[in-house]
């Protein structure tokens, strides 16, 4: 699935800078995407007005005098354009807009100067929300080469010199390889926990973190947390827990 972005603020240099936050996010997330830039609320108006359709938006609230702001292009976009799907994300220079906003139901609200650590945990949570992971995990079994989608991993079990895939659906793939180095190649940026040399675990698929192990929702058998790294995946745990709250 690709995800389409639209960015719309007057002021050049913050629209560049948030389409270089953007792109880094999605790449780190592996996320097929398309960014569109705007500089006018009445030109992203008429895009949508003709059909163009996106999943995001992020919008900016005070534009230059004579032209319309943000509120009236939320509304534009809510209620003449009739698209209740979109996602947008406010940005501003202050607070003032709650009760304005209420309507709108926007998906968060930014306030400016914008920074890389304000843009990453809005996406993560959109993505979460709208299940728009498509990062796709491969492997190489004997001479064949597979792939898929890494939100179907429960998780992943190092055994000797392989690694056992447990999916979503029951089965269970292995194929040679170091944990570590699979984790930092390709599931690195999504919400995977490293509970134990042997064990990462797919967040998504925790039902409970006890102190000493961790309980999934699709199996009664729990899995051990090592206890050098017990610390480490309740502060990782309450870290993803609280940026998907957002």
């Amino acid at each position: 699935m690709t995800l389409f972005v639209a960015i719309c603020d007057d002021d050049k240099r913050v629209s560049a800078e948030l389409e270089i936050f953007l792109t880094d996010i999605f790449d780190k997330l592996n996320i097929k995407y398309e960014i569109d830039v705007y500089f006018t609320g009445e030109s992203l108006c008429e895009k949508m007005g003709n059909g163009t359709h996106y999943n995001l938006i992020f919008l900016d609230i005070e534009f230059a005098k004579n032209a319309i702001n943000g509120i009236q292009v939320g509304r534009t976009i809510r209620e003449a354009h009739r698209n209740h799907m979109a996602a947008i994300v406010y940005i501003s220079w202050q607070m003032a807009y709650s009760m304005q906003l209420f309507a709108i139901r926007p998906f968060d609200f930014l306030i400016k100067p914008l920074d890389y650590k304000k843009i990453e945990p809005v996406v993560k949570a959109y993505v979460n929300i709208a299940g728009v992971w498509s990062g796709d995990f491969t492997y190489k079994s004997g001479h064949d080469n597979y792939k898929l989608q890494i939100k179907d991993i429960v998780y992943l079990q190092s055994v000797g010199r392989k690694i056992v895939l447990h999916l979503t659906d029951g089965r269970k793939e292995e194929f040679y390889g170091s944990l570590k180095e699979v984790y930092q190649d390709q599931l690195q940026g999504f919400d995977f926990i490293f509970i134990h040399s042997s064990y990462v675990v797919n967040y998504d698929h925790i039902a409970v973190v006890k102190y000493d192990k961790v309980i999934l929702t699709s199996d009664a058998t729990p899995l051990p947390i090592s206890q050098p790294k017990r610390k480490e995946v309740r502060e990782a745990y309450y870290e993803i827990t609280e940026r998907r709250r957002l």
